[in-house]
């Protein structure tokens, strides 16, 4: 049995939530009240100005659950999380992990391969799909970039370089396989490129609709991995392939890499191809930012909502689960290679 608690996502100016009993009030203006009982909800993110009660924030707090606040962009600014629950044990093990250089150049490999690998994997459908064409040939040659990258993260093994040498190259062959994946978007987009046109990835602020909705979507989804690697008793801010900073989610960053391309790119490609979305969902403020409107972000919520409980085959746990769920397994599975249980970290690769 899978276990996929809800996220409701509030995307309306002046929406009010509050709790009577166990039941959770959702008070919008000029429409009629929404109530959901509080056991079908594991978090809550909220867009905007949101208000939500205290006796609420108490309650999710009491039971682990968590609260989220964002911008009209997606991107992050505060949560609200109870205690922390997790095992000291397994923090002290992630800690000890951080300054083994072996160790975390291994882990640090692994999220690459896992990003480049799916990336990859999204290029050369992309290729099959436009059968024999110049697009068709273009995306074959950065599929074999891509494999070439990947190739290289296979013979840095035993190298003896220093950890940060190590981890500077693990990181260049990251950004230059994304850059070689990026570079082909305006391929992977189907409708006219007049409507959404894209020349490089961009944010704080995104420029182009496109840049829009990916860095919307990459911030839902940092949220999410940030709840996966909190519910094994993870920290998030001690990651090992993106360099420490206050206040940044490393762990949660590291984990998610996984899931860009395969995840979020694929639902954005989706609302744009089969044209759930169009140009007029975007407003352009002041200074060239780009922003959704409020339909447009309720449409990518409920399509990545439905995109996440969609069932794919894990090769680890030979068995079907949940999109949603694969970055909480993935925590877990983390979780037991840094208390040495497992000999290596295998990331999620889409097929």
């Amino acid at each position: 049995m899978h276990t996929l608690l809800n996220t409701l996502y509030l995307t309306t100016d002046g929406t009010y939530i509050h709790l009577d009993g166990d039941t959770v009030i959702i008070e919008v203006p000029d429409q009629d009240k929404v109530k959901i009982p509080i056991l079908h909800l594991g978090a809550i993110t909220c867009f905007g100005r949101i208000t939500v009660s205290a006796a609420l924030i108490q309650r999710f707090a009491e039971e682990g659950k968590q609260i989220s606040y964002h911008d009209f962009t997606g991107r992050f600014k505060a949560r609200v999380v109870g205690p922390t629950k997790g095992n000291v044990l397994l923090r002290i093990s992630q800690f000890e992990a951080y300054s083994d250089h072996a160790l975390t150049t291994s882990l640090a490999k692994r999220f690459v391969e896992g990003k480049l690998w799916n990336a990859r994997n999204i290029i050369m459908r992309a290729a099959r799909e436009s059968g024999e064409s110049d697009a068709s040939a273009e995306l074959k040659s950065i599929g074999q970039k891509l494999r070439h990258s990947l190739n290289h993260l296979d013979s840095m093994e035993n190298q003896g370089e220093s950890a940060d040498r190590s981890l500077d190259t693990i990181r260049g062959i990251e950004g230059e396989g994304t850059k070689q994946y990026f570079s082909m978007m305006n391929h992977l987009i189907k409708v006219d490129s007049t409507e959404f046109s894209f020349q490089n990835r961009n944010k704080r602020p995104p420029r182009d609709p496109v840049n829009a909705l990916l860095s919307f979507g990459y911030s839902i989804l940092a949220n999410d991995c940030v709840g996966a690697v909190e519910g094994v008793g993870l920290d998030p801010q001690i990651g090992f392939l993106h360099t420490l900073r206050p206040g940044r989610p490393s762990l949660a960053l590291d984990l998610m890499e996984e899931f860009r391309f395969a995840l979020i790119d694929r639902v954005v490609l989706n609302l744009i191809n089969r044209r759930q979305i169009s140009k007029s969902d975007f407003t352009q403020r002041q200074g060239g930012a780009v922003e959704m409107t409020d339909e447009a972000r309720k449409t990518f919520l409920t399509t990545y909502q439905e995109r996440k409980s969609v069932e794919v085959q894990h090769s680890l746990l030979e068995k079907s689960v949940p999109i949603g769920l694969l970055p909480h397994i993935q925590a877990r599975i983390l979780a037991r290679r840094l208390r040495k249980e497992i000999p290596e970290y295998t990331p999620y690769l889409w097929k």
